[in-house]
């Protein structure tokens, strides 16, 4: 027979063992026309993307389930009818997946991922003594002490020269 897995999400406002009643019903249509579930999870309640039936959250359940096309289309067919199921989605596939789902997988189960390196307080350079630190930017302060009046007097400079040349300008010119 072929293999199926179903997701079904129920309103937000049912309980949780509401929604294991679905579950244990919509399993007991498959089981009456031939089929087996051999898994479910209630993946618990859960923040929609968008709000569907005016509800923003839901109780996710997965069925695995092995049985005919027409044990699926009545599961279907009833989930359409229940008022409490927001949405479902039935897929055929080659096989089912043993233990947890990914959703249900722990942080610690999954693949660390790529991020910044732990920090370590030997990789760290020493922190260095404030005396140490001032002796150290006291040269290139001094640096900039030096250069800044420098500075100061070419800016005041330059004004005074372009006027002592436009002066010039205009009596070569009369």
């Amino acid at each position: 027979m072929p293999l199926y897995e179903n997701v079904f999400i129920a309103r937000q406002d049912i309980t949780s063992s509401q929604a294991e009643a679905l579950a244990e019903t919509f399993s007991e249509i498959v089981v009456k026309s031939g089929g087996t579930v051999s898994k479910k999870e209630a993946w618990g309640l859960r923040n929609l993307a968008y709000r569907v039936k005016k509800n923003r959250k839901g109780h996710y359940t997965l069925l695995n389930i092995d049985g005919p096309p027409a044990a699926i289309s009545e599961m279907e067919r009833n989930m359409r009818i229940h008022d409490d199921v927001l949405r479902f989605l039935t897929i055929r596939v080659d096989e089912l997946e043993e233990g947890p789902s990914p959703i249900l997988k722990g942080r610690d189960e999954r693949p660390a991922r790529g991020g910044r390196p732990p920090r370590h307080e030997e990789s760290r350079p020493a922190a260095k003594p404030a005396e140490a630190a001032k002796a150290e930017a006291a040269p290139a302060e001094a640096a900039k002490a030096e250069a800044a009046p420098a500075e100061a007097a070419k800016t005041e400079a330059a004004p005074a020269e372009a006027a002592k040349t436009e002066a010039a300008d205009k009596g070569e010119k009369s």
